[in-house]
């Protein structure tokens, strides 16, 4: 069952808002990482490139929980539980219009040294549960 996202939580999504991604290592541990993010209805979008940890997390175990947190209220934050899917189709768009919601500058512009990276992965969260406070 998919859970829905809250309308001032599309609103603060779709606003340069950091997010932190946490997925789950081979020992059960957890990862985190901050990203940039992108709404597609209720579902989630960031990017990431083949071979990273938390690439390489994903393709194993598909579960994964985001905080959103505005860095003007730090108090108030939500959390969306869910889980991945991934797939290299439009990986270089996503980067390149998350790069202009976040620096206003294309991406090769913002990191040059990413023309080096890896295939680029977009990762779609489909969210299951949302708690917090927004």
């Amino acid at each position: 069952m998919t859970a829905t996202l809250s309308d001032d939580l599309k609103q603060l999504l779709d606003s340069p808002v950091f997010v932190t991604v946490a997925t789950v290592q081979p020992d059960g541990s957890p990862q985190v990482s901050p990203v940039w993010v992108k709404r597609d209805g209720d579902d989630l979008l960031f990017s990431t490139t083949i071979g990273r940890r938390k690439e390489r997390n994903l393709r194993r175990d598909a579960r994964v929980s985001v905080v959103i947190q505005p860095f003007d209220a730090p108090y108030t934050y939500a959390e969306v539980r869910g889980s991945a899917s991934l797939s290299t189709e439009g990986g270089q768009e996503l980067i390149d219009e998350l790069s202009q919601k976040y620096t206003g500058k294309p991406y090769a512009e913002f990191n040059p040294a990413g023309a080096d990276d890896a295939e680029r992965v977009v990762v779609r969260i489909t969210p299951r549960k949302v708690v917090g406070s927004i």
